[in-house]
């Protein structure tokens, strides 16, 4: 565990400060950068819009979230894909299957 449970979890006061006068289920987002904020049951329900360093990813906060961090929600690296000779092997199966559920569901029709 990062933090000691004497100390308990860090909860950022102006997170709370901004959930305080609004209500859960709520489409209005607020927006925040800590990252290291622990979610807490009382943020249950709200829209939070957690800064990854370039954008704010929309992060809809769920009970089984509770202990978690607000930045786990919120990835700061993109994932194209892996590259390579056996990449391109793969993804030339991949359409190749499209195409023919393609042709059996248009066949499949027909008949």
């Amino acid at each position: 565990m990062a933090r000691s449970l004497k100390k308990g979890p860090y909860v950022d006061p102006r997170v709370l400060k901004k959930i305080k006068d609004k209500t859960p289920g709520g489409k209005e987002v607020i927006k925040t950068w800590s990252r290291a904020c622990t979610i807490v049951p009382e943020m249950v329900g709200f829209l939070f819009g957690v800064h990854n360093g370039k954008d704010f990813i929309e992060v809809r906060v769920s009970e089984d979230m509770v202990g978690h961090k607000l930045g786990e929600f919120s990835p700061t690296k993109k994932f194209s894909r892996h590259g390579g000779k056996i990449q391109k092997e793969l993804d030339i199966a991949q359409k190749q299957r499209e195409v023919d559920a393609a042709k059996a569901a248009k066949a499949g029709a027909e008949g």
